[in-house]
């Protein structure tokens, strides 16, 4: 391939997140082997030398994120990417990166599980994972894709978010989306956010607290001349532990919390079609997505009153748009790769009774005929 030229490739998912990472400005990546997200490593050991980046196998997992997180604050924008148990290994360093702050990029690959499971089939067991893994009150960033494309346009608009909010965020792929090939384009024009760096002298620093309305510090990097203290214990603005204090930790974690909320505006974003008449609402992302739309424009054909929403960001929740959509229909069918995965979300949003779940343990992409034939049932 003509690297980082813009035009048309055939890309497997995969390789299109990487490449996306790398347009979006990612010069240091750590990782450790692991199926099916391993190509995302052999890509960045590739092609991270030719931009001046860092690409480095780590130990494990652990030792993965805890590198990217060191690398961020060394002043790069960083990146890993795993599947199930290395998602799960990461946990405490993502915790981490939350209560310091650091923009950092973590895609997760999708498969079987719990536990090593099938390690080459599909799987969208880790949405609540995505949302809840790591310890402790904190608001998470999940971008979900349903396409090599979206694999390389998510992960760009991946690293933005993370720099602009100085924030973790995860890009949840699957086995499916991440092995799957098809057209990609790169586009003329990248948009990238860098972060925002302090303006004021050292002393008159604070690397953890702010008054701009947007509640995002800007972020010194080391070797800088600020004197940076950075913990994941509860702190000042000024980094300094202090873990006595209530009103301290109180106004830390509510900050982190809210940071998110005030911005979500600038970047949640799903697909929607059909709503303006649909009783029957289907909601899927990710790979299940791509049959769950095809049964519905079947449905249409045949005159029934369906609907598709897919949310790009999981979360947080698109749920004020799913709270103007709860206004008229009347049933929703969510469709997934997972016997939990958006379940309890959607049915906070809707209401238990109606909300059908149409979730497969089995590890294989739904056929559309089985999907339009639920709609049948239920319309």
């Amino acid at each position: 391939m003509k690297f980082l030229q813009p035009g048309a490739y055939f890309l497997e998912g995969d390789e299109a997140a990487a490449l996306g990472a790398i347009l979006a400005g990612c010069r240091f990546y750590a990782g450790y082997p692991i199926t099916p997200a391993s190509e995302i490593m052999e890509f960045m050991a590739r092609y991270m030398p030719k931009v001046g980046g860092v690409f480095i196998q780590m130990e494990d997992e652990i030792a993965s994120i805890a590198a990217a997180i060191g690398a961020s604050w060394a002043g790069v924008k960083a990146m890993t990417a795993t599947s199930g148990p290395g998602f799960s290994l990461m946990q405490e360093n993502i915790g981490y990166a939350f209560m310091t702050e650091t923009p950092v990029v973590i895609i997760d690959v999708q498969r079987a599980g719990p536990s090593t499971g099938q390690a080459t089939m599909p799987a969208q067991g880790d949405v609540m994972q995505a949302r809840f893994g790591t310890h402790g009150d904190y608001e998470g960033i999940t971008l979900v894709p349903n396409s090599p494309q979206e694999m390389l346009d998510l992960t760009i608009k991946a690293f933005n978010i993370s720099e602009m909010l100085r924030t973790p965020v995860i890009v949840l792929s699957d086995a499916e989306v991440g092995h799957m090939r098809e057209g990609v384009i790169v586009p003329e024009k990248v948009d990238v956010i860098e972060r925002k760096r302090p303006k004021t002298p050292p002393e008159e620093t604070t690397p953890f607290w702010t008054e701009e309305e947007d509640l995002v510090p800007p972020m010194p990097i080391f070797g800088d001349g600020y004197e940076l203290l950075v913990t994941g214990s509860t702190h000042k603005g000024d980094g300094t532990r202090d873990v006595r204090n209530p009103e301290s930790h109180e106004k830390l974690v509510k900050r982190l919390h809210e940071k998110i909320h005030r911005n979500k505006d600038k970047f949640l974003e799903w697909e929607e079609a059909y709503t303006d008449d649909a009783k029957v609402l289907v909601i899927s992302y990710g790979i299940s997505s791509r049959p769950s739309k095809g049964a519905v424009l079947k449905a249409r054909e045949r005159g029934l009153k369906v609907g598709f929403f897919r949310p790009k960001v999981l979360w947080p929740s698109p749920e004020k748009r799913l709270l103007e959509l709860s206004e008229s229909v009347e049933k929703v069918i969510l469709v997934e790769l997972s016997l939990r995965g958006y379940l309890m979300e959607t049915q906070r949003i809707f209401g238990i009774d109606r909300v059908i779940h149409l979730g497969y343990a089995r590890p294989e992409v739904p056929l559309s005929s089985e999907i339009l034939e639920e709609i049948r049932r239920v319309c």
